[in-house]
């Protein structure tokens, strides 16, 4: 599987001037898991605000995703899933590089396959609901990171970190 030429380490100590922002790895006890067969990745950002609907997450992830990643802010919910193996299948052959969400997933041996990132808090079988609910290219924050549709992301298996600027090509 691909991984993006970079670690998040390196970045932080080679961009000192800039403002990166550390995802913080627990918060109120919330800790991120790898899920994909992708172990790093980045791209430019594009949010999704959504509470136990994942539509919105199946929507976007079914668009062009060439140099972009996903981040969900699912509101911390362990009661289901925000995506299971069909959608991070489609986002795959949508060429995302990768997904963050603030909530959960399932699928985890399926995912575990597929060539995309792919951090959240925790696994669940049941899957949401679907309503139509979700805000799209809104600002959003967890983890003591604010998301920005436009801004970067860069994730390994040391953490998440986020730039205004591109860090890497």
């Amino acid at each position: 599987m691909t991984s993006a030429p970079f670690v998040t380490c390196d970045l932080l100590d080679d961009h000192p001037e800039l403002a990166i922002q550390v995802l913080i790895p627990s918060m109120d006890g919330k800790f991120f898991n790898s899920y994909g067969a992708r172990q790093s990745f980045a791209g430019q950002i594009v949010t999704v605000k959504c509470f136990e609907d994942n539509s919105r997450v199946k929507e976007l992830l079914a668009t062009d995703g060439a140099g972009k990643v996903l981040v969900v802010d699912g509101g911390a919910s362990m009661r289901c899933a925000l995506m299971g193996d069909m959608i991070a299948e489609s986002a795959v052959k949508n060429h995302w590089n990768g997904v963050v969400i603030y909530g959960c997933v399932r699928d985890v041996d399926a995912i575990a396959e597929l060539d995309l990132g792919v951090h959240a808090l925790a696994a669940i079988p049941r899957k949401s609901n679907r309503q139509g609910v979700g805000e799209v290219d809104v600002n959003i924050s967890f983890g003591g990171v604010n998301f920005k549709a436009g801004d970067y992301l860069y994730a390994d298996n040391n953490g998440i970190v986020v730039s205004q600027e591109k860090l890497v090509d």
